[in-house]
């Protein structure tokens, strides 16, 4: 039976800038009695978060588990369309459609329009993050979400229809804007879900649904290969109508963030999005309030270490390292040659594989991409960290990208033999990307920034991964196209370069965040720890003086109902 809303604080409190309220009295207690009550639930909650198990939070957790994974799915759709893209280009009867007869009679689309269409959805993805940053912190994830599906559904008739290919860049322009709101907002849902235990590999989940994208797209355009008509190109972007509705659905009954809600001030709705996100079955002691608390002093805690929460802020005082840490850990997934192997299908055509074979050997890439995150939840349930995950991985696709390159070196008389090995070489690279830079940054950024700038950090860090994706998507077509620079495997080496000086930065820069609650990152980089001694560095945040800090709407936060196992059962 369901127990009365307790009572809001009396207005008379003063509100700060996102809405909380600061605690005054609460029915006969002081505040500084208010505050002990609170800091004992939050400390509660926070040693109970440490000591939970995979499995535990696995039977605490399992709506959250869900709905993650629901909202994370949103990304398929981007992965489908970006993989149709790339591969199109290796496509005979879209080419035809939209390229130009080269000197051997067969048809091209042109390299400088090869990389408009492959930037154009870059484009729209950075106008897109920059809106996500006011528009879901305003108005919450849900219904940001449910908009960008509606404007998917639209704009998807652009390519649906396109006589030309300045109308498809058009069209890529525009459906950029909402997979750039998906990019961000899936991963900060996804940590703000779910506890520790569960963080590393729900967030991890992101670049899984990129790879059901991409390997969906390369089977569909399989498929196609042996159309001759319009409908061969046609038929692969009107199956982009397919994901829109179904999500739709089942995004508009998902429970908000309840870490949202404690940043606008509604700790008691908050509690009611945590029922939902766990079991009423429940074997553990778990207790909304607590957890609400914890929540409540995590936002009392980087309001005292971070005044603002705009852009402008993200590069004052201890954020500026986060900052500075979140979008080099994204930008180094394109540095590492990731761009590279999104025009395997292209590039192994032109290395001397005929069509079926070359999208063959996609589809084995992308299945891999699947596989690898497997992998990486493995290797996290074993205890590897996510810092040893991404610096060990880049060292491997070092050594594959300098493989790669040598390949180039094989004779004329040899072609094929060299194409087969270099697409061997592309697959065990895909495989030491998705088991580490692939899979680990999605963890890496959402729980390196701040969780009152966490929305405008991460979509500060995807737009420098969009910014170094449009220079290396210019750069790439004419590394590979025949006739450009026709560098072919010789770009291995390009490449290598590049991934060893990330080598270096994430050796110095990048931190380890395994184990570690919200409010515990933000007193590591408050003091201003190495990065290579956050794992080992003991922190007590509780130490920390936040009473001035300590916002909550309603006291149920502060003092608990006596029976509130009744209320939780």
């Amino acid at each position: 039976m369901a127990t009365p809303q307790p009572d809001a604080v009396e207005p008379a409190n003063k509100e700060t800038e996102t809405g909380l309220r600061y605690v005054t009295n609460d029915d006969g207690l002081d505040q500084s009695q208010s505050m002990d009550k609170l800091i004992a639930n939050a400390k509660a909650a926070t040693e109970k978060e440490h000591t939970m198990t995979l499995m535990q939070g696995v039977r605490l957790y399992p709506k959250a588990v869900f709905w993650s994974m629901l909202i994370s799915t949103c990304i398929v759709m981007e992965g489908y369309d970006i993989c149709l893209v790339s591969n199109f280009f290796a496509f005979p009867a879209f080419n035809r459609k939209y390229g130009v007869q080269i000197s051997d009679g067969s048809y091209q689309v042109p390299a400088r329009w090869q990389a408009a269409l492959g930037n154009g959805a870059t484009v729209g993805e950075i106008i897109g993050l920059f809106i996500n940053g006011y528009v879901s912190e305003r108005f919450g994830y849900r219904f940001t979400i449910l908009a960008c599906l509606a404007m998917v559904s639209a704009f998807t008739a652009i390519f649906f229809t396109a006589q030309n290919v300045q109308t498809l860049l058009a069209g890529e322009i525009l459906c950029g804007i909402p997979w750039g709101v998906f990019q961000t907002l899936t991963i900060t849902y996804a940590s703000e879900v779910c506890p520790v235990a569960l963080r590393g590999y729900l967030t991890c989940y992101v670049n899984m649904c990129w790879g059901i994208g991409q390997l969906i797209g390369v089977g569909v355009i399989k498929a196609m290969l042996n159309r001759d008509d319009q409908w061969a190109y046609r038929i692969p972007y009107g199956l982009q109508w397919m994901w829109p509705l179904p999500l739709a659905i089942g995004v508009f009954f998902a429970p908000e963030s309840p870490w949202w809600l404690v940043r606008k001030g509604r700790a008691e709705d908050a509690k009611k999005s945590l029922l939902r996100l766990t079991s009423q079955n429940r074997e553990t002691d778990f207790n909304a309030n607590e957890t609400v608390a914890m929540m409540v002093h995590t936002a009392a805690l980087e309001e005292n270490i971070t005044r603002g929460s705009n852009y402008w802020d993200c590069f004052k005082g201890t954020d500026l390292r986060r900052t500075e840490i979140v979008c080099m850990v994204w930008a180094i997934q394109n540095l590492s040659g990731n761009s590279f192997s999104n025009y395997s299908t292209y590039f192994l055509q032109q290395a001397g594989l005929d069509a079926s074979t070359s999208y063959s050997f996609a589809m084995g890439q992308y299945a891999i991409n699947i596989a690898g995150v497997f992998g990486a939840w493995g290797l996290m349930t074993l205890g590897v960290g996510r810092r040893s995950l991404y610096l060990f991985g880049l060292c491997g696709l070092c050594a594959m990208l300098f493989i790669m390159g040598f390949l180039g070196l094989v004779p004329a008389a040899h072609r094929e033999q060299g194409a087969l090995a270099t697409g061997s070489m592309m697959i065990i690279w895909a495989l030491f990307y998705q088991l580490s830079v692939g899979t680990v940054c999605y963890s890496l950024v959402s729980e390196l920034s701040t969780r009152r700038l966490q929305i405008k950090t991460v979509v500060l860090g995807r737009n420098l991964y969009n910014v170094v994706a449009i220079i290396t998507g210019v750069l790439t077509p004419y590394m590979l196209n025949p006739s450009a620079w026709n560098w072919s495997n010789y770009a291995g080496f390009f490449w290598a370069g590049i991934c060893f000086c990330c080598i270096i930065y994430t050796y110095f820069r990048v931190p380890e965040p395994r184990g570690r609650t919200f409010a515990e990152l933000d007193m590591l980089f408050e003091k201003k720890v190495n990065a290579r001694k956050f794992a080992s560095t003991e922190v007590d945040v509780f130490e920390e003086d936040v009473d001035k800090g300590i916002a909550v709407t309603y006291k149920e936060v502060v003092q608990p109902h006596e029976k509130a196992d009744a209320v939780y059962a």
